[in-house]
This record gives C-alpha cells, structure tokens and sequence, in this order.
C-alpha cells in the first residue's frame, strides 16, 4: 500500500532522516521506533507532504505523493494524527471530529460520526463540550477520531501514547488493534516500543535517522539489541 524508497530528508544542514526505506502492506500494522530525535516524526511528516525529500520516492497505492501538495493527500486516503494531538482547543468535539471530515462527501459525514461515536462512546457523551477542556486521554481520542472521519485507507499516528496513564495506554493500542481488525491500515510512530511491538505486525528501528534493524513485532521484541536499547534490559 505504501512504499518508500530512499528518501533524505534536511532541517537546515541537519540530515535528519537518512536513505530510509521500507513498506506498508494492506492491513497491517508496521511500527517505527526509536529514541527521541531518531527521525520518526519526520517520516511521517514526509509522507504526508509536510515536508519534503531531496530524493528517493514515495508511493502510495501506486501513486507518488512526493510533490504533492498536503491537502491533497488527504483525499487520497491518507491521514496523519500528528504527535501532540494539535486538537482545536477551543471547539466542540463534534466541531473537531466535522474538521476533520472536510475532504469526505457531505452526505457522508453523518455515517462517518456514528462510526467515530461508536467506536469512542466517550466523544458521543462529550460531543458539545470544548474540546481543550478534555481529559489527556479523551483529547488523544479525539485526535483519532477526527483522522477517522476521512475515511482513511492508511492511518498514520504519532505518539498516540505519548503523556497517558497506564490504563488509557492500554485503551490507545487496544483501539488501534481493533482499527487494524476492521481494516484500517496503520502506520504507528511510538516511544512506547514494548506496547508497539506486541500490537505491530512488522517494525521498523530508527536510530540517528537510519533504519538499524526490522522485522516482525515478534523478532523485534526478543532481539538483544531492542531489548537492550528500548525493552529496559
């Protein structure tokens, strides 16, 4: 479904990902991990024309996205959840989750709000409350569930766990897992690399900008250097 190839990616004179490589298969769930700094964000926010590669291609269902312009991808059926949540603090949920269907047909939109509803009962419940008044974990709902109102082929989250208690981290991958079972193909970037790895089918290791490792969730999670470097042992 995804492909990318070489891509090279610069913040100035700083070369933040470097020849990176790898795929996304229908249906999946792949993971990317690694340290703070490791280029993670930044490969999302390549794919998805946030910024851009001075090589190498990126293709999605067949079709380089590497010039194309970020509101164009969208409708692609690509939508990226970025890190942080960057939520519309002062609108209502229901406002946030109606942003992020911007690109669907309006006929659509009403369906597209019922799935969001019933996947988190949560937002149904909180539907006219302004949404900077939520909790960390219902924000991080939200976030998701707008991406969801597109409709999307391809999921991609970054650090959907990032800042959560224990028990909603658990809630997060068990949402993303349930995404994955009804078809949704998910690209995960998370620090998190014990929970990413149980739920990913394949990943992807990212150091100093450079994939060092990739296999499955499993390989991964009993490799020496992954549980030295990111398992705590």
């Amino acid at each position: 479904m995804l492909s990318v190839q070489n891509i090279n990616v610069y913040y100035g004179k700083i070369h933040a990902v470097k020849d990176v490589s790898f795929e996304v298969n229908d249906g999946e769930i792949v993971t990317l991990i690694g340290a703070n700094g490791a280029g993670k964000s930044t490969v999302l926010k390549t794919i998805s024309g946030l910024l851009h590669s001075t090589t190498g291609s990126i293709t999605f269902e067949n079709k380089e996205l590497l010039r194309v312009a970020p509101h164009k991808i969208v409708p692609m059926g690509l939508a990226h959840v970025p890190e942080g949540r960057r939520i519309f603090q002062a609108m209502t949920v229901e406002e946030n989750l109606e942003m992020g269907a911007y690109v669907a047909k309006p006929s659509s939109v009403a369906a597209h709000l019922e799935n969001v509803y019933e996947r988190f009962p949560r937002l149904k419940e909180r539907k006219r409350q302004i949404a900077g008044t939520l909790s960390g974990g219902e924000q991080q709902m939200l976030a998701m569930g707008r991406g969801l109102m597109s409709d999307p082929k391809l999921l991609m989250l970054d650090e959907p766990s990032m800042g959560l208690a224990p028990i909603l981290v658990e809630q997060i991958f068990d949402i993303i897992k349930e995404l994955r079972d009804h078809g949704t193909t998910i690209l995960l970037v998370e620090q998190n690399a014990r929970m990413a790895l149980k739920i990913a089918d394949r990943g992807y290791v990212l150091e100093t900008g450079k994939i060092v490792l990739s296999g499955t969730g499993t390989e991964l999670l009993n490799s020496p250097e992954v549980k030295k470097a990111y398992l705590g042992g």
